[in-house]
């Protein structure tokens, strides 16, 4: 039941980006199209879980047992830093054009808040191993969830006569505040 609750939390009532505003930068940069959002939400997915899952053992069995947790935040993203340069490297042999959709954005996920945020979440919520794993991988599928909702709306909102001084990332802000409120309906859930 645990799980579940973390689950739908982290997905609907605290999406990571609706409700916490970590990760806006990839939410607004690559929301032009539904596929690169879904490419990027399974990179942010792969790194955010994996990342955690890392940064969870060299918190408890390094920075811990040595009595330098102040070392916390440098250390996650040189962690982080590497996971990227690892899915970049996969992602440039096993898909080009997945590659060269995500462009600068891929980088951009070293510096993603969101990635970084759910790391220090899940130390400071105390969740152990399994329970950061489901953590981190509940608020990817909300970042994901919400990039490729974001994305499928800005692509229909290139038909709509939208008055010129709207248009572009006026209109895309509105639209994302929306969606955050709509997703405001959600809390009092868990």
């Amino acid at each position: 039941m645990e799980y579940i609750l973390i689950i739908i939390s982290a997905l609907f009532v605290n999406n990571i980006v609706l409700a916490q505003f970590l990760g806006i930068c990839p939410f607004i940069g690559v929301s032009n199209k539904v596929g690169t959002s879904l490419g990027m939400a399974g990179a942010v997915t792969f790194v955010m879980v994996i990342a955690t899952m890392v940064t969870y053992l060299v918190q408890t069995y390094v920075l811990a047992r040595l009595g330098i947790e102040y070392m916390q935040t440098i250390t996650f993203i040189l962690i982080i830093a590497s996971l990227v340069q690892l899915v970049e490297i996969i992602l440039k042999k096993v898909s080009p054009p997945l590659y060269q959709a995500l462009g600068i954005f891929l980088p951009l996920i070293t510096t993603n808040c969101a990635v970084l945020g759910i790391a220090i979440l899940a130390v400071q919520k105390d969740y152990d191993l399994i329970h950061s794993v489901v953590f981190a991988g509940a608020n990817a599928i909300g970042f994901g969830l919400a990039l490729v909702i974001f994305a499928g709306i800005r692509e229909s909102l290139e038909l709509a006569d939208i008055p010129k001084p709207f248009k572009g990332v006026p209109i895309a802000f509105i639209v994302a505040g929306l969606l955050a409120m709509a997703f405001m309906g959600f809390s009092g859930v868990v």
